[in-house]
């Protein structure tokens, strides 16, 4: 061992490097001290030692000072729904000081990887093996007759080599390094000894072959960069990706052979157990990691980006103890996770969602707020092309905030209380920019964001999973409520496209969780509002898309392309209510169903006598819906007909209602006919606009 040091330590010298690494220790405790000089002038930060380089390599965590200073109010949509009322102070300092602090451990921490010699106490952990073979020799003398059982049943233990599986490649690659240093030139990585690291590493599981690939790949990852001491010159395309593909994918496994990390059974995981080893190889996989983050937004090719990601949350484990690396981390796969195609889009969620398996729930919730954030930040604007990745965000980001329901429940009454307070401060200025404050995008998918994070939580097969009531359940009743105020504040015909939005995500809500929302009292006014005019007029306007708009414009009103797209979604979306589990599968319907089948038997009676024959499409429809309704309730009357029990005896009420197959309802029949339609029309429009068609069929 101290024969090794020895030898490592002229070499290091002889080689010229040693100047250049106190220069770059110098620099960076020079970088250090700007930061700490700062965080004192803004007093939001205690003084801290500079410690030396040893220790700047280790992990280094973010203190987090409480902050007594109170929130800005909010002036705009943009401050509240753009999510800078919701960033603590602390962010705002993060934000500040992220990259420099990253730029500073990478000049620092990672410039010490910039030769040969760097992280040299990781060989130290191989040479472990010359002990081991030094035991075996004097076994002889110590057991002679167990030195002799060994000879006859375990004759290879006894021939150990520990030079044996990197005696060549040290040779080899320490020669070409001196031949290259003493010329002060970089060597330049050549096939055959890529082949030889990864030969050790899948062979011997080599740290000492797993460092100087991990030197390599820096030197990959800040190849064109300036004022950077690199260890080894990459002279082509296809080296360079040999050598990103080669360290992405065998780092993983060396690790865990090295450092096994437990996984619990929920999914979560848990770094590995503190020893000489781990803090050893802490250095350099942190090193390593944050080479990675450098190195994510350089590539171009989706796969490589993939390939970077998927690879890169595997060593998660081992760098989750570093605060300020993971935040850098889930900064690059956020901005990933709301720009990038649909494939790099899932693989850079589900390295978020692996972050948010660590063991430690201060970790949980920084992934859950920065998440919710970049999605409501990427929702401003919405357009028919940008709507499916949205929803692909609020799908993927919703499985989140189910991963730990009593870590969410804060941030989700938190969120919703925002939305609350925001739409009571419009409600009582009642002015047009106040309406604005609710009337756009990010309020919209705001709240269907919610609604899906709810119905996923609280619906009852998650209940019977988990064996008990979700902690996010009581919040189902304020966000119905914001939701239905937020449709009473503005009612004209401008804005029932909003209207339908949130009535959709209410839809969705009741649907899952089984639980009643008087939808009714806002779908029917619609309705009735578009069979009230007497005569539409008559444009060539393209029809309206009410999915990827909030507000009509003025050009549409009263028109009658206009008018047959509210009757028709106002009919669907009634449709969908009324065939829903906790209205048809309830013992009540005939009931529930009175209301709106007068209010909109009088609606139709009161648009043929005035519209003289310019509504006979849109009476159809509505007439269709009505006539379904009321066979259902003649199909609930008669399967209740033989019960024995009162309204009162509700065991008995749930008993019979979860027995009754809601599928065989008219109304059921009736919705599925036309969800088929609507798809259908939806697919050819889709033809169409890609060019694959030009003929709609009606």
């Amino acid at each position: 061992m101290g024969k090794a040091t020895k030898k490592s330590a002229r070499k290091f010298a002889s080689s010229g490097q040693l100047k250049k690494t106190i220069e770059s220790r110098r620099k960076h405790q020079q970088a250090k001290k700007k930061i700490q000089s700062r965080r004192g002038a803004k007093g939001k930060g205690k003084e801290r030692e500079i410690v030396n380089d040893d220790d700047a390599t280790s992990e280094e965590e973010d203190v987090e000072e409480p902050n007594n200073k109170g929130r800005s109010k909010v002036k705009s949509v943009d401050d509240f729904l753009g999510a800078k009322f919701m960033e603590d102070d602390d962010d705002e300092d993060d934000d500040e000081v992220d990259d420099e602090q990253l730029g500073s451990e990478e000049n620092g921490d990672e410039e010490s990887v910039a030769d040969d010699q760097s992280f040299a106490s990781i060989d130290d952990l191989e040479d472990e093996g010359t002990a081991h073979a030094a035991e075996l020799s004097k076994l002889a003398e110590k057991d002679p007759e167990f030195y002799k059982y060994l000879q006859e049943n375990d004759k290879e233990l006894l021939e150990f080599d520990p030079n044996q599986s990197d005696g060549d490649e040290d040779e080899q690659v320490d020669q070409d390094g001196d031949t290259d240093m003493d010329g002060e030139s970089v060597p330049i990585l050549t096939n055959e000894i890529l082949q030889k690291w990864k030969k050790a590493l899948l062979e011997h599981r080599s740290l000492r072959a797993l460092r100087r690939l991990l030197i390599a790949f820096r030197s990959a990852a800040h190849m064109n960069e300036e004022d950077q001491v690199l260890a080894w010159s990459i002279d082509s395309s296809t080296m360079y990706r040999k050598l990103i593909t080669t360290t992405l994918r065998f780092t993983p496994i060396v690790l865990e052979h090295h450092l096994p990390y437990k996984i619990f059974p929920d999914g979560k995981f848990k770094p590995p157990t503190q020893s000489p080893k781990q803090r050893t190889i802490q250095k350099l996989v942190l090193s390593y990691f944050n080479n990675i983050i450098h190195l994510i937004p350089q590539l171009t090719d989706n796969e490589m980006i993939q390939l970077s990601l998927t690879e890169s949350a595997k060593i998660l484990p081992y760098t989750i103890t570093s605060r300020k690396s993971v935040k850098a981390y889930l900064k690059r796969c956020l901005e990933l996770w709301s720009t990038a195609e649909d494939s790099v889009r899932i693989s850079a969620f589900l390295a978020i969602r692996k972050v948010a398996s660590s063991h430690d729930d201060t970790i949980l919730d920084i992934v859950l707020k920065s998440t919710y954030l970049e999605l409501v930040r990427s929702s401003k604007s919405t357009s028919v092309h940008k709507l499916p990745s949205i929803n692909l965000m609020k799908n993927s980001a919703s499985e989140l905030f189910c991963m730990n329901h009593a870590t969410a429940y804060q941030h989700t009454f938190g969120y919703i209380r925002q939305l609350a307070v925001h739409l009571r401060n419009s409600m009582k200025t009642k002015t047009k920019e106040a309406y604005k404050l609710v009337y756009n995008w990010q309020y919209v998918h705001s709240v269907d964001f919610w609604s899906l994070v709810l119905a996923r939580a609280c619906s009852l097969e998650t209940q019977a999973e988990r064996g008990q009531e979700s902690e996010l359940k009581p919040l189902i009743y304020p966000l119905v409520q914001v939701s239905l105020g937020a449709i009473k504040l503005v009612s004209n015909a401008r804005s029932f496209p909003f209207h339908m939005h949130i009535i959709r995500s209410m839809l969705h809500l009741s649907r899952h969780t089984k639980i009643f929302i008087p939808l009714p009292s806002y779908i029917v006014p619609i309705i009735t509002s578009a069979l009230a005019f007497k005569k539409p007029k008559s444009s060539t306007l393209r029809p309206f898309d009410f999915d990827s708009n909030i507000r009509a414009p003025s050009q549409y009103l009263k028109t009658r392309v206009y008018i047959d797209g509210l009757v028709e979604e106002g009919t669907f979306l009634l449709a969908e209510w009324l065939a829903s589990p906790p209205i048809q599968g309830s013992i009540a319907f005939p009931e529930v169903t009175v209301p709106v089948v007068v209010t909109l038997r009088k609606a139709l009676k009161s648009a043929r006598s005035t519209s003289q024959g310019g509504l006979g499409k849109e009476i159809g429809m509505v007439k269709g819906l009505v006539e379904r309704t009321e066979e259902s309730a003649k199909w609930i009357e008669q399967k209740r007909k033989g019960v024995g029990f009162a309204p009162g005896e509700m065991a008995e009420v749930e008993r019979w209602e979860s027995a009754l197959k809601v599928d065989e309802a008219p109304l059921a029949k009736y919705v599925k006919i036309q969800q088929k339609a609507r798809a259908k029309r939806k697919s050819l429009v889709d033809k169409a606009a890609k060019g694959e068609d030009e003929i709609l069929d009606d």
